[in-house]
């Protein structure tokens, strides 16, 4: 082929490497040759409890629809959501995934040269989406492996459009309170819009967590996102959104594609919302899966970052790629966080009390045979 196509992409998009997921379960089976049904999968910060048998039964029903259109309004998703947050339902934008949402902010408001502002360590799909609009990703250095806001305050310039702020952030699952993000909150100008990812809050009972949706009228620049992925289960579907002003969300429906979200997803998450108990086991195994893998990894004498999220981050000692690989050889995925400037740690989802079992009992083999290299 005599045209380089890669020479001529923008150039943000030429800086831009492919987003890596956790491995599939699938691919490691084919590559090592191991049983799929033996292999443990801790790597994409998955529900372990599978879907919800109602969610189930909802997408049966949905079948006998294939040949239509989705709903492009999402109309009873946004009245469930709206009943069940308190919310307008007009300040509801959906999205394929919160990632959608996120990148739909970027497309909106970011030009060429316009900064995007966030925190060392913090979710791949914000300088992704930033260099895409050809902006400028502005990583603020971590505090203690989280947001400090202080500094974040002080980088934002004329040029700066929007603020990213992950609470809890993934992969590190450390959080900001009360006091520090409103505090953060007061010190942005109103032109800058800050978007506050909320993946993992339904997983969180602590009494100084912030819920973002209580500031929404007092900061019209906010925006809030949030997922069904995670603490709903289902991530296969790609389902997540964001509550903004109704100004806000006018703007992001003029970008955001026809029918992003299918009705299977549509429908699906209707039926998660209403399914109380799915969540509340979901929680309680968040909770109870974190502690096993806390005491685990203290057993081990391994430092971790103490996590909010549905996933615990820790440091190997050694050389995280390396530790990464020896897991995968004995049918345990992980992910390696090296590309979040994180050489040494590994990040792991909390499974079922078998599966963080079965990669605690890998893990001091895996850290040996990567000693003796």
């Amino acid at each position: 082929m005599s045209c380089d196509f890669a020479q001529q992409t923008t150039p943000g998009v030429s800086r831009l490497k492919p987003y890596q997921p956790g491995k599939p379960i699938s691919e490691l089976a084919r590559e090592l040759g191991l049983d799929e049904k033996a292999i443990v999968k801790l790597a994409s910060n998955e529900n372990p409890l599978g879907p919800s048998e109602k969610v189930v039964a909802t997408l049966q029903s949905e079948c006998a629809d294939l040949a239509r259109y989705p709903d492009g309004s999402g109309y009873q998703l946004k009245q469930a959501l709206a009943a069940k947050l308190s919310v307008d339902p007009q300040g509801i934008t959906l999205g394929n995934g919160s990632n959608d949402v996120l990148d739909l902010i970027v497309r909106a408001w970011v030009s060429p040269g316009d900064e995007v502002v966030f925190s060392e360590h913090a979710f791949a799909v914000y300088p992704i989406s930033t260099l895409a609009a050809s902006g400028q990703p502005v990583q603020v250095p971590a505090k203690d492996y989280g947001h400090d806001l202080v500094a974040m305050a002080a980088a934002i310039t004329d040029k700066t459009r929007v603020v990213f702020i992950a609470n809890p952030n993934n992969p590190t699952g450390n959080w900001l309170d009360r006091d520090a993000l409103k505090t953060f909150l007061q010190s942005v100008p109103e032109r800058v819009l800050v978007v506050l990812d909320e993946a993992y809050c339904e997983y969180i009972d602590h009494p100084d967590y912030p819920n973002g949706l209580d500031w929404l009228a007092d900061y019209p620049n906010l925006v809030v996102t949030r997922t069904f992925s995670k603490i709903y289960g289902l991530a296969s579907l790609r389902v997540g959104y964001s509550v903004s002003s109704v100004a806000i969300a006018e703007v992001l429906n003029r970008v955001r594609q026809p029918f992003n979200v299918n009705s299977f997803a549509l429908a699906a998450a209707v039926a998660a919302l209403a399914d109380e108990d799915y969540v509340a086991r979901s929680k309680a195994m968040n909770t109870d899966g974190l502690r096993q893998l806390e005491q685990g990894l203290d057993v081990l004498g391994l430092s971790y970052i103490p996590s909010l999220g549905n996933f615990i981050t820790f440091d190997t000692g050694h050389n995280g790629e390396q530790v990464y690989q020896t897991l995968l050889k004995r049918g345990v995925i992980v992910r390696p966080v090296t590309g979040y400037g994180l050489p040494a740690h590994l990040r792991v989802s909390v499974g079922t009390p078998e599966e963080n079992q079965a990669f605690l009992d890998a893990l001091p083999a895996a850290l040996s045979e990567v000693a003796a290299l």
